[in-house]
């Protein structure tokens, strides 16, 4: 199994940041698959899932109606669109194919600051 996630970077508050997580190694169109955050000094957050077959979604509280997962079955490629970035957002994103985040990529450094 392989993960790798891309897109982060440096955005001022309000903006928008999407992120990409390429998959490998497993059958990516029938599994759920998550995105996980860790801000520093802080455990790792589950914020998001999606059944790659079904698309059913779901969402942590703190991103609830700002930010929206997605997936490319053709292209085993998981999304992570995220609108109204908020300083505490600041955080490294990683993509996951289990529930407990412990199957992951290396993840990307998003941060938020004006």
């Amino acid at each position: 199994v392989q993960l790798q996630a891309f897109g982060g970077g440096l955005v001022q508050p309000g903006e928008s940041l999407t992120l990409s997580c390429a998959a490998s190694g497993f059958t990516f169109s029938s599994s759920w698959m998550y995105w996980f955050r860790q801000a520093p000094g802080k455990g790792p957050e589950w914020i998001s899932a999606i059944h790659t077959s079904s698309g059913i979604k779901q969402y942590g509280d703190s991103v609830l109606g700002r930010f929206t997962i997605s997936r490319d079955n053709a292209k085993n490629t998981l999304y992570l669109q995220m609108n109204s970035l908020k300083p505490e957002d600041t955080a490294l994103y990683y993509c996951a194919k289990d529930a407990g985040g412990e199957v992951r990529g290396q993840g990307t450094q998003v941060t938020v600051s004006s």
